[in-house]
C-alpha cells in the first residue's frame, strides 16, 4: 500500500469511514444492525456476505473488523470461512485488545501487528510538525491521548472537544461532594448533552449505526473514557503526583479532593469504569452504566481541609 497522503478526497472519505471501498464492523454494530427478530449471528453474516462484495471505486475492498476478540465462536466460525477463500481484492484487518480470543485458526491466517501507545514525546512532535499546532495546545493533547493518535486527532480536528472533555471532568469533581439525587440528574444530562453535541466524525458514518441507540451508546462511552481518565488523574495525585497528571490545568484541585479520597477507593472505581467500558461495546444500556458508576463515584461528606 502506499502511505496515506491524508489530503486527497479518498483519503478524506476514508478517514471519514464515508469510502464506498472501507467497511467496517464489529459485534456492537451487528447488534444494533438486526433486524426485528434476527440473531446477532445472522446479523453477521449477513454483513460479511456484503463486505465481501466487489470494490465499487479503488482496486481492492478493506474490511476492517474491530473488537473481533469480542465475538462469538458461531460469528468468528462463519469469517474464519470468509478469510479460507480470499481474493486478491480484499484486505480484511482484524483489531483485537486480547488476540487470544480469536480462534486459533483465525490467528494463524492472520498477520500479527501489534500497536502500543505513542510516547508522548513523539505524539507532541506528531502534532506540532503534521497539524502545525502551537506548542502548548499539542502538548494538552498529547497528554490526555494517552498514546493514542487517534485521539489526539480527534480532539484536534474538534476544536470544543477539548473544552467539552474538561467541563465533564470539572462536573465529576463537584459530584464528588453532591448526593445521589444530583448525580442521577447529571448523569442524564451529561449523556443529553453529549449525544446533542458530538462531533459528526465521532459518530460512523454507516446509516444503520446512527440509530439512537447506537449514538447514546457511542457518547456514553466517550464520558466514561473521560472518567476512567479523570479518576486516573486523581489516583495519581493521591500517591503524591499530582505533576504526572494528564490533566496538569486541575492539579491544585485535584490533589486535595485525592488526598480526601485515598488511593483505594480510586482504584475500585478504575476497574469498574474499566468493565463498564468493556459492557457498554456489548449491550449495557448507557443510561444505566453511567448510574452505576455514579453509584460508586466516592462521596465527601468530611472536611474539605485537614
Amino acid at each position: 500500500f502506499n502511505r496515506p497522503c491524508n489530503a486527497c478526497r479518498g483519503c478524506r472519505l476514508a478517514r471519514a469511514r464515508t469510502h464506498p471501498d472501507l467497511v467496517a464492523g464489529s459485534p456492537e454494530t451487528w447488534r444494533e444492525r438486526r433486524s426485528s427478530g434476527e440473531s446477532i449471528v445472522a446479523a453477521a453474516r449477513r454483513w460479511l456476505l456484503d463486505a465481501a462484495g466487489a470494490p465499487v471505486v479503488a482496486d481492492r475492498r478493506v474490511v476492517l473488523i474491530e473488537h473481533a476478540d469480542r465475538a462469538n465462536e458461531q460469528i468468528q466460525n462463519a469469517l474464519l470461512k470468509t478469510l479460507e477463500e480470499p481474493t486478491d481484492r480484499h484486505t480484511f484487518i482484524l483489531v483485537a485488545d486480547e488476540p487470544r480470543g480469536l480462534l486459533s485458526t483465525i490467528r494463524s491466517r492472520c498477520q500479527p501487528l501489534r500497536i502500543g501507545a505513542v510516547p508522548r514525546e513523539e505524539l507532541l512532535a506528531f502534532l506540532m510538525d503534521a497539524r502545525r499546532l502551537p506548542a502548548d495546545q499539542a502538548d494538552a493533547l498529547a497528554r490526555i491521548a494517552n498514546g493514542l493518535t487517534g485521539t489526539a486527532l480527534s480532539y484536534a480536528d474538534d476544536g470544543e472537544l477539548l473544552t467539552r472533555r474538561r467541563r465533564v471532568q470539572a462536573e465529576l469533581l463537584s459530584l464528588l461532594e453532591r448526593g445521589r439525587a444530583d448525580r442521577f440528574g447529571s448523569v442524564r444530562d451529561l449523556l443529553d448533552e453529549t449525544v446533542r453535541l458530538m462531533p459528526a466524525a465521532a459518530v460512523q458514518a454507516d446509516e444503520d449505526a446512527r440509530t439512537p441507540a447506537a449514538v447514546q451508546r457511542q457518547a456514553a462511552t466517550w464520558l466514561v473514557e473521560v472518567w476512567l481518565s479523570l479518576t486516573r488523574d486523581l489516583l495519581v495525585a493521591a500517591v503524591g503526583r499530582a505533576d504526572l497528571a494528564p490533566s496538569r490545568e486541575l492539579a491544585p484541585e485535584l490533589s486535595g479532593l485525592a488526598e480526601r479520597i485515598g488511593p483505594a477507593p480510586l482504584v475500585r472505581v478504575a476497574a469498574l469504569l474499566e468493565r463498564i467500558h468493556g459492557a457498554l461495546s456489548e449491550s449495557a444500556a448507557p443510561k444505566l452504566a453511567l448510574e452505576a458508576a455514579m453509584l460508586a463515584w466516592p462521596m465527601l461528606t468530611g472536611p474539605r481541609d485537614r
